[in-house]
């Protein structure tokens, strides 16, 4: 029985994989550049520099990147008061707790948004810690942020199991050892997670607290 269960938390346990889309299309647009929304959303889940160099490729002008990135910011923040829980996250969260595991949020948020978002999701009383993307040099999908929070849950990578929304959650848990379980909420399709490595796939955290015993997160 895993130790830990990590836990990404944008597109993972709240709905707001579209609203980051929407907040770097319109930072990006604020400088000129136009690149597909799809574009955008397929690097979600990566913290600003990574996702900035996904999407622009390595000939951007890098200067912008600190600007546009404290543009996404500041355009994202508009969305809080609206923010919202996956149905039956916080419950997830709270069973595997009671099943012995430690709680830890392995966000590549920023660490003000991920505060926001701890708010909205309620579960303080079960975390065991937390890290965001300011805990690290380098995020998703390099491993820094998954050995982060395996160094605060005080578990080794043979101990704990991911849960991400996203390849770049699989990707990075993968090279820290980890095995990743997938959801599809954050609007990446079964077959990509599956493809990065998923070791299993469900539909967002209310389907996952359902088929908790049969899962690899709940089975001894």
């Amino acid at each position: 029985m895993p130790a830990a269960a990590l836990f990404d938390v944008d597109g993972t346990l709240l709905d707001t994989s579209y609203l980051h889309t929407l907040a770097w299309s319109e930072a990006l647009a604020q400088f000129g550049l136009t690149p597909p929304m799809s574009r955008v959303h397929g690097a979600i889940g990566m913290a600003g520099t990574e996702l900035l160099e996904h999407v622009l490729g390595p000939g951007r002008d890098r200067d912008l990147d600190s600007d546009i990135s404290a543009a996404h910011q500041a355009l994202y923040a508009r969305f809080w008061p609206g923010l919202r829980a996956f149905d039956r996250a916080g419950e997830l969260l709270r069973e595997v707790a009671a099943r012995g595991r430690r709680v830890v949020l392995a966000s590549s948020a920023s660490g003000r948004d991920l505060e926001a978002m701890r708010r909205v999701l309620d579960a303080e009383d079960v975390l065991w810690a937390a890290t965001n993307a300011d805990d690290v040099e380098t995020s998703k999908p390099a491993p820094d942020l998954v050995h982060a929070a395996l160094e605060r849950s005080e578990a080794g990578p043979g101990e704990a199991l991911f849960v991400g929304d996203t390849r770049w959650d699989v990707q990075a848990a993968a090279a820290a050892g980890v095995p990743c379980i997938g959801v599809t909420c954050g609007g990446i399709g079964e077959c990509d997670l599956r493809a990065a490595g998923a070791l299993e796939v469900h539909a967002d955290p209310a389907a996952l607290l359902a088929a908790l015993d049969d899962s690899a997160l709940g089975r001894a």
